[in-house]
């Protein structure tokens, strides 16, 4: 089925189906949600029990059937009451608890898995999505999902146990009295249906809203030494607050909407109690109802408006919760275009790779071409070097070389296996880079790089250091290798970032090697240190070095020239700046500067 196909099959999911999945989460936490309902049982009863108590107690207080007070049967009566009260309380307490923790184990699950799918998603699938927005998703959304499948699913099945627990007790304490009441229900339950349509649709246009403007902050935020070299600080708050705006302007019409219908719910729940009242007191002046059971109608009636009043409000935040889990299950079930694992794993590897042929267009920009009919063979144990104009297509090569993407013509292969039948973390297992701004993470210098293999001991992390000229520089810091680099390794230079990409890549050990202008931004100093260290990691390895700087490339077996997605010299350099053609001309033009 084609990726665009796929796509809009699980774009849009009826609501039914949405809830359905949505509550099917609670599936493996059913055991603890039978015994939490066991409990929800017992303070539903104990709940109901109390009007027909209170009830009884009215009329015992009145005289009983025979006309004569027995205060011993009253206070027996209220010392049962407070007996329910207790056996509710300790009932509702453990429903509540039982609930909130089965709910938290479902939301952390379901985070997991969405991280899962969104990190399992091909390399073209974060083109098209924006950062913000995914991390909106992971937070927003399944925030809200959280409280529908915690506290609201706990208080729907209360409010639902109450009010139809309600019914049955008016039916038996007084046909006529419950059916004038129930005149007023069914148009309040029917409009309850259509403005909660309307909400759904409204919330999720403001889920929308909100992950645009969490975008906006996710990217200012991850620039903002560009935002402040710029004085654009105003500019930012300015698009932050428009993307807000648009979000605060959707909630504000869903507030009006849950407002109006509240409000006529509200009055109407007060209208079916002023008809119970006025037809209530005429049955008890015709001796036809007692009025301790117009006491207990009418606290049933009041129990059952409050519990459909609640489930009112439940089901607004359940087709809020809707829109957001019709996003978080769309990247549930979107398969990756590209199998992060199946396929062969070699026993051994050589380190030969082939382009035969390729052709290639990036997903986002199908009509752009960045390479034509390229071919290329990378022996075992060489360096190639690529070199061309910004654009060419050089860093596209490595990242089919990394299987970031697959071609759209040609193939390319491993020791004769083509990349589309290995095993995707196999492969990339053996593919080492080292790119020009090397990323951190901001845990401690050990861990980033013990990332290349994270099993490795830690005499292995520091023998991998200092074969990457970074032994030293470590052991000056205080902290040595437990020191924190920052976000990104903000709290390192340029050169000491570069040698710990190095020595993690040293501690990979990779059969080949991605070298992207790894020394293009170093001072000739740390360009020193670099280029030495990664002379060792070279040692044996198939490497790809891609260089705007041609003094880099001098030492490669063989340079091959790239200009419009298309090889078109290729040579050891000492033959090429012999040659009429774009290498000589590249070359002339840097010296010349």
């Amino acid at each position: 089925m084609p990726r665009e196909d796929r796509d809009q099959k699980t774009k849009k999911q009826p609501f039914q189906v949405t809830l359905k999945r949505l509550y099917g989460l609670a599936w493996p936490e059913r055991t603890s949600l039978g015994l939490a309902t066991v409990f929800l049982v017992v303070s539903a009863l104990g709940t109901l029990a109390f009007p027909k108590a209170a009830g009884t107690l009215v009329d015992e207080a009145l005289g009983g059937a025979g006309g004569k007070v027995d205060l011993g049967r009253v206070d027996g009566i209220a010392a049962q009451l407070l007996l329910i009260f207790l056996a509710t309380a300790v009932a509702s307490a453990l429903r509540y608890m039982i609930f909130q923790r089965a709910g938290e184990r479902i939301v952390s699950k379901l985070r997991t898995d969405l991280y899962r799918s969104i990190l399992s998603q091909e390399i073209a699938f974060f083109d098209a999505q924006k950062t913000g927005e995914l991390s909106s998703r992971l937070s927003s959304d399944t925030g809200v999902l959280q409280t529908t499948v915690t506290a609201n699913l706990s208080m729907v099945l209360r409010n639902l146990m109450q009010a139809l627990g309600a019914l049955v007790m008016l039916l038996l304490t007084s046909t006529k009295l419950t059916f004038a009441m129930l005149a007023i229900v069914p148009p309040v339950a029917l409009s309850a249906v259509i403005v909660g349509r309307r909400v759904r649709k409204l919330a999720r246009e403001s889920q929308d809203a909100l992950a645009k403007a969490s975008e906006v902050a996710v990217e200012s935020l991850g620039g903002i030494r560009t935002v402040r070299s710029f004085a654009a600080e105003h500019l930012e708050v300015a698009r932050y607050q428009d993307a807000i705006g648009q979000s605060l302007e959707l909630a504000y019409q869903r507030i009006r909407l849950s407002a109006a219908f509240f409000g006529t719910a509200f009055f109407a729940a007060f209208a079916a109690g002023a008809l119970v009242f006025w037809y209530g007191a005429r049955l008890v002046a015709s001796g036809e109802l007692s009025a301790g059971l117009l006491i207990t109608f009418l606290i049933y009636t009041m129990q059952m408006a409050f519990s459909l009043s609640a489930l009112a409000e439940l089901w607004a935040d359940v087709q809020r919760a809707s829109g957001a889990a019709e996003r978080v299950f769309e990247l549930l079930a979107r398969p990756p275009a590209m199998a992060s694992e199946g396929g062969v794993v070699p026993a051994q590897i050589t380190g030969r790779v082939q382009f035969e042929n390729v052709s290639f267009s990036y997903p986002a920009r199908k009509d752009v071409q960045v390479l034509r009919h390229f071919s290329l063979e990378l022996k075992p144990g060489q360096v190639v070097a690529l070199v061309g104009p910004s654009g060419a297509g050089k860093s596209t090569i490595a990242s089919l070389l990394y299987r970031l993407y697959d071609p759209n013509e040609g193939r390319v292969s491993l020791d004769g296996v083509p990349f589309a039948e290995l095993d995707v973390q196999a492969l990339r297992r053996q593919v080492g880079v080292v790119a020009q701004e090397p990323l951190l993470f901001s845990t401690s210098i050990r861990e980033n790089i013990r990332y290349g293999r994270p099993g490795a001991t830690d005499a292995e992390v520091e023998a991998a250091a200092k074969v990457a000229n970074a032994h030293g520089f470590i052991a000056g810091f205080p902290e040595g290798y437990q020191t924190l680099v920052g976000e990104r390794g903000i709290q390192l230079s340029g050169g000491q970032k570069q040698r710990i990409a190095i020595a993690r890549a040293v501690l990979k050990d990779p059969k080949i090697l991605i070298l992207d202008e790894a020394t293009s931004a170093l001072d000739a100093e740390n360009e020193a240190l670099v280029q030495e260290a990664l002379e060792r990691l070279m040692r044996g390895r198939t490497t790809l070095v891609i260089a705007h700087r041609l003094s880099t490339v001098k030492g490669a077996d063989r340079v091959v020239v790239i200009d419009g997605g298309q090889a078109v010299q290729a040579g050891s350099h000492a033959a090429l700046v012999t040659q009429e053609g774009l290498y000589k001309r590249l070359v002339e033009r840097q010296f010349a500067a």
